[in-house]
């Protein structure tokens, strides 16, 4: 690897865990197309993973006051459920058709949230425990279809208008427990380079920089703020989806 390309990962990496950090979702959103640039899709998918979960579990101590355990053990089993589902139907599905229809939800969902926090509507949801499993099944499903789990919980909790502290720190350890999962089954199902490994281990301090960072502009970002940039993340997420589907239909 040269030192350039090196370069490219380390930057993007202290933007994604800043952005991770500051509103608990996003982190592979802005890794992902710029490490495919950098490196084979394989292994910028797991170097992703690898950073995913690194980040996560570094934030979780300084969150953990705040997380919905019950919530999350519902999220949780919900996305178990959900994830083999999401597997078979990838199988038997046209991946690029898949990835356009989960952007096209994704980006209206993320016009839908930022024109009723615009009228100042009221909560769409009352959070309960069957809806907590509904959504921890749809974001397995969406983790075996497209690999983003989040948008489906982000989308669920701002939708209740839970506190965003509490969304930001439910996702946060939702993710690490996702991506644990996930680094878990490459290890023991497919292997991971030693290569993949020491990359990582050089951007650990990067992520580290990054992450605390997020989480002090957090600490200064009102309710609202921290709302409009979880929607303009999400409309980031959709869009992206959708122009890398389209692009690949060329």
């Amino acid at each position: 690897m040269t030192l350039l390309t090196w370069g490219g990962l380390a930057m993007t990496s202290v933007a994604a865990a800043l952005l991770l950090a500051t509103n608990g979702f996003g982190f592979a959103v802005i890794a992902v197309p710029f490490f495919l640039l950098l490196m084979p899709a394989d292994r910028a998918i797991q170097l992703v993973i690898i950073l995913s979960l690194a980040v996560s579990l570094m934030m979780i101590p300084r969150l953990r006051d705040v997380i919905d355990s019950r919530l999350l053990l519902r999220l949780t089993v919900g996305s178990i459920i959900g994830l083999p589902v999401g597997l078979v139907v990838f199988g038997y599905s046209d991946p690029l058709i898949v990835r356009l229809a989960a952007g096209a939800i994704i980006a209206l969902f993320a016009a839908m949230l930022g024109w009723n926090r615009y009228r100042r509507r009221p909560p769409q949801v009352a959070m309960r425990p069957g809806f907590d499993l509904g959504t921890g099944a749809v974001a397995g499903i969406a983790t075996g279809l497209v690999g983003m789990p989040g948008p489906p919980v982000m989308i669920y909790l701002m939708l209740t208008a839970a506190p965003m502290r509490a969304v930001r720190a439910t996702l946060v350890a939702f993710f690490a427990l996702v991506y644990a999962a996930t680094l878990l089954s490459d290890v023991i199902f497919l292997g991971v380079p030693a290569a993949d490994w020491e990359i990582a281990a050089t951007l650990l301090p990067l992520i580290w920089i990054g992450g605390i960072a997020g989480l002090r502009v957090a600490e200064h970002l009102n309710e609202t703020v921290a709302a409009i940039l979880s929607i303009l993340v999400l409309a980031v997420a959709g869009f992206y989806t959708l122009a890398a589907a389209a692009a690949a239909l060329y």
